[in-house]
This record gives structure tokens, C-alpha cells and sequence, in this order.
């Protein structure tokens, strides 16, 4: 009898270390996936479209506010050419949720831009979706609608 209680101990210690260990990983990836995200809009900001590049899916849909959709190409492209011009990004709020292979963001933020010649400072809910893959995290879907 004592046996069978010693063995139920050691099952239920070794299931709640387990269960710490993979809600500290968690923790630990949401933290470097929130890092991810909010470097991207530095990245955007300063026009650095190789390290932006580095995170973005090759297959990435960018769904801006006004129902613009961009591919990886796109976003970098119209960076460079000026189309878009990123002023500024202040994230006001962002959380993440991790999933198996994946981190969906869910953050708002205030954004300082110019697109085609018109300046817009715009307040911003967004969704990022970001996939673990060989090449690390990226960046495989965004979705943002204005709130203001």
C-alpha cells in the first residue's frame, strides 16, 4: 500500500514540475515573440526592410486598416520607395498566446504614417500571427483595424 501511495507522489510531482517547465517555456516564448513584434515596427520605421525580411513569411498576408493586403514583396517594396513612410509606432498594449508552433499577438498601438503622400496618425487593433518554422519566428499573418 504504501508503495502505490509513494508511486501516485511521484507521478503527481514529476506531472506538476512538467507542468511548471512548459508554462515557464511558454512565458519565455510569448516575451521573445512580444520582442519580435514590437523590433518590427522599429525595423519598418527605420526602412530596415533585410532584418524586416528576416521575419516575414514568404507567403505573409499584411491586412492593413483600410483593407490594403500586402504580400512579403509589397511591404518591403513600398518601404523603400517611400509609398509608406512609418513616422512612428507606439504600442500602447500587447499580449501574446502561444499555441503548439505558433504565437498569436493581440495588441493596439498609435501609429504615425505617411501613405502615398497623406499623413495619418491612426490608433490600431491588430492580430500578428506568428509560426515557428526552421528559419525561427515569423511573421505569417497580420490583420488591423482602426479604433479611431
Amino acid at each position: 500500500m504504501r508503495f502505490i501511495i509513494s508511486t501516485c507522489l511521484l507521478l503527481v510531482s514529476i506531472l506538476s514540475i512538467a507542468q511548471k517547465k512548459s508554462i515557464n517555456d511558454e512565458s519565455a516564448t510569448e516575451q521573445f515573440v512580444l520582442r519580435l513584434h514590437e523590433k518590427k515596427f522599429q525595423w519598418m520605421v527605420n526602412k530596415q526592410t533585410d532584418s524586416l525580411n528576416s521575419i516575414l513569411d514568404l507567403r505573409v498576408i499584411y491586412v492593413h486598416s483600410n483593407g490594403w493586403q500586402q504580400n512579403r514583396k509589397e511591404i518591403t517594396d513600398d518601404l523603400k520607395s517611400g509609398k509608406l513612410i512609418m513616422n512612428s509606432v507606439s504600442v500602447m498594449e500587447a499580449k501574446a498566446r502561444v499555441y503548439k508552433g505558433a504565437v498569436i499577438i493581440n495588441g493596439k498601438g498609435k501609429f504615425d504614417v505617411v501613405v502615398e503622400g497623406k499623413s495619418v496618425v491612426i490608433e490600431l487593433l491588430y492580430t500578428e500571427v506568428y509560426v515557428r518554422k526552421k528559419e525561427g519566428w515569423l511573421l505569417v499573418s497580420r490583420h488591423a483595424n482602426r479604433i479611431n
